[in-house]
């Protein structure tokens, strides 16, 4: 088991727009183990996407609403129907702030073999989907937020109110 250190928000993988994958190999297998040993290596996880381990590939992989998998090079269709709840990200730990995303999400692309892949959901797991495939495009969810809530995530950020591991929290 290769549990990976999260990247937290000031490194500058999390705002670089990943590549898409081109080699379906050994490589993109022991990758796609390393992401989904570090979503299950600690509880309370819903995704983990490559650049919060360090690489810039279009990869993630989720544990949302009873489903669990990965997905490389996704794509999103999502419905015009919305839904607001508080969210948070492993990059910035330990801040949460309510978030509007759409309700339902069908994302399409390959499984670590090279074979379309495509995942619908609802609620969580729509929420999930949307949250990882942000990160693949160098944006993290504060930066979907608006006026004082998006001042207040902005504030605690600077002020380093999160709970950052070389904070010592």
């Amino acid at each position: 088991m290769t549990m990976r250190p999260i990247r937290i928000i000031g490194d500058p993988v999390l705002r670089t727009p990943s590549e898409p994958v081109t080699s379906f190999d050994a490589e993109l297998r022991a990758l796609v183990q390393d992401l989904m040993d570090t979503l299950l290596g600690a509880p309370g996880r819903a995704g983990v996407a490559a650049p919060q381990i360090g690489v810039n590939a279009q990869v993630f992989v989720y544990d949302a609403d009873g489903h669990r998998g990965h997905l490389v090079n996704p794509t999103l269709e999502l419905s015009d129907e919305r839904q607001d709840d508080d969210e948070g990200c492993l990059s910035i730990p330990g801040l949460y702030f309510p978030t509007q995303r759409a309700m339902h999400a069908t994302a399409r692309g390959f499984d670590q073999h090279g074979q379309p892949l495509t995942i619908s959901g609802s609620g969580f797991l729509a929420r999930a989907l949307q949250h990882e495939t942000d990160h693949l495009h160098g944006r993290l969810y504060v930066d979907t937020l608006r006026g004082d809530t998006r001042r207040r995530a902005l504030r605690e950020i600077r002020a380093g109110r999160f709970d950052s591991p070389s904070r010592g929290r």
